[in-house]
């Protein structure tokens, strides 16, 4: 046997004893996985950023962002209200499946411990969190303990930092949330920089979520701006949309948030919110810069869901109209060999695609419940694609707007299922390749026949996945059946009437 020689073996010994001795922080980092930094606006559309073609806005971070990495021009969340696309975002999940909703009930402890935070620090990450969380898991809270660093709040937390328990102490300097977010960032950058650990940052800002307050900082920023309206505004291109759609708050909201009195006035302040994440965005790089810790750091900017803005005269979110469900997405690998080349993406993504992209980023496999697809193939080829249909989901507010729908990179069909208060079950299919800005419904059009039964068929295929698997709590089983393109209505409507107590919890 081959023995080394003596002084050798002191050597090893000393360098081992000397290394052991070092305090955590100055220790050599031999964790050479990839940082993460997770980006989440709140009711922000694709139409606010200069890279999604709006000449009339200031988004320089975000911009540059898009030519560093990769800019997805599909990218939806599976369900545009803030609770469940969150909740879907965290777990990789479809909502039946999280059970997480406003009106229907909190997360099971079960279904948090997939979640993507969870599975990142037990691999040996540093987890950070700040902003709004966004949902409760029952018996764990807004799961402060299950990161390193924390900064968030419950329920849709304070512009005013001060009013934000967890941040208070960025008060001073930063009075408005959305730069101590980014602050918060800094230091979490700083503290993983002197740790020698990866990390993962989660921020999830309040702008530019109602109600409307913007940094004054940024006062002069759109000052005397005025703002091009989408080509879709207005309440003449809503005549040819479903009258489900129009029950619930975003048909009103056009007039009561004055989009139609003063587009102008109300979007400067839209816009601003976004501005100062854009600055804080611009904080974080900085900080990644000054740490050394940039060329091995992903950076990956969304919004849990879009905002109608007035396109077809509505409001706020929650239906499944592009401006409310799809979003921006732009992700940068400094260490892909596409990134700098100003590429654009057409593939079908989602908000639950986020889980199983950052588990994957970490060396980790991606658990069997996901319903989401790793965007990594993306990243190293701008032309793959990950999947050829996905899910859209409304079951909140008035119940004539709860809706599913199935889309393809070209096609979106919805069956509005409820048939009652004088309305009668229809559908949609939209082009949204030809057609994004949803003008003409293609059902009666005899060019699209194929393609709608094509949809039909995906629809069904979808709601059978539904049926499966939804969980048998927080009132999810019973849009099995209302959903149904094959139940009548009087069937549907018996079970509106049962008593809610009824009904599986």
């Amino acid at each position: 046997m081959n023995v080394l020689p003596e002084h050798l073996l002191i050597w090893f010994l000393f360098l081992w004893i000397t290394a052991a001795s070092l305090p955590a922080d100055t220790r050599p980092n031999t964790d050479t996985r990839p940082n993460i930094v997770f980006l989440l606006a709140d009711d922000q559309c694709t139409y606010s950023l200069g890279c999604y073609g709006n000449k009339d806005v200031k988004t320089p971070q975000m911009d540059r962002l898009g030519r560093d990495g990769i800019i997805f021009d599909k990218h939806y969340n599976t369900t545009a209200i803030c609770m469940a696309s969150r909740a879907s975002i965290m777990t990789g999940m479809y909502e039946y499946k999280t059970g997480t909703n406003f009106s229907h009930g909190n997360m099971k402890a079960g279904i948090w411990k997939k979640a993507y935070p969870v599975l990142l620090r037990e691999s040996g990450y540093l987890t950070a969190f700040a902003g709004k969380f966004g949902f409760v898991v029952e018996g764990h809270g807004l799961c402060e303990k299950d990161f390193d660093a924390w900064g968030g709040g419950p329920g849709q937390t304070h512009y005013q930092t001060i009013k934000n328990k967890s941040m208070v102490r960025y008060a001073e300097a930063y009075p408005h949330s959305t730069r101590a977010y980014g602050a918060f960032g800094q230091d979490v950058i700083k503290r993983a920089a002197k740790d020698g650990r990866p990390f993962c940052l989660s921020i999830s800002f309040k702008a530019p979520h109602r109600p409307v307050t913007p940094d004054p900082q940024f006062d002069h920023v759109y000052m005397g701006r005025t703002f091009a309206k989408p080509a879709n505004y207005g309440r003449k291109f809503a005549g040819h949309l479903t009258a489900q759609s129009k029950q619930g708050r975003q048909y009103k909201r056009f007039n009561e948030w004055q989009y139609d009195t003063d587009y102008g006035g109300v979007m400067a302040k839209y816009h601003q919110q976004i501005f100062a994440i854009d600055v804080s965005v611009g904080m974080i790089r900085d900080e990644l810069d000054r740490q050394g810790l940039a060329g091995n750091t992903v950076i990956i900017y969304s919004s849990d869901n879009g905002f109608l803005c007035g396109s077809h005269g509505y409001g706020s979110k929650v239906l499944p109209l592009e401006e409310s469900s799809r979003v921006p997405l732009m992700i940068f690998d400094p260490r892909s060999k596409t990134s700098g080349k100003r590429l654009r993406s057409q593939a079908l993504t989602g908000n639950i695609d986020f889980a199983p992209t950052l588990l994957e980023l970490a060396g980790l496999a991606v658990p069997e419940n996901m319903d989401g697809k790793s965007l990594l193939p993306i990243l190293s080829n701008p032309a793959a694609n990950v999947r050829e249909r996905m899910v859209l989901i409304n079951v909140w507010g008035e119940k004539a707007t709860h809706c599913l729908t199935t889309l393809t990179q070209r096609l979106k069909y919805t069956y509005w299922w409820y048939g009652g208060d004088g309305m009668t079950p229809v559908e949609e299919l939209f082009d949204t390749l030809n057609d994004p800005l949803e003008l003409k419904n293609r059902v009666k059009d005899p060019e699209y026949n194929t393609m709608l039964k094509r949809m039909r068929q995906n629809y069904d295929a979808e709601l059978e996945e539904w049926k499966k698997q939804a969980v048998t709590y927080n009132d999810y089983q019973r849009y099995g059946t209302l959903f149904d393109r094959n139940t009548p209505w009087s069937e549907k409507e018996r079970m509106l009437d049962a008593p809610k107590q009824t009904r599986k919890k």
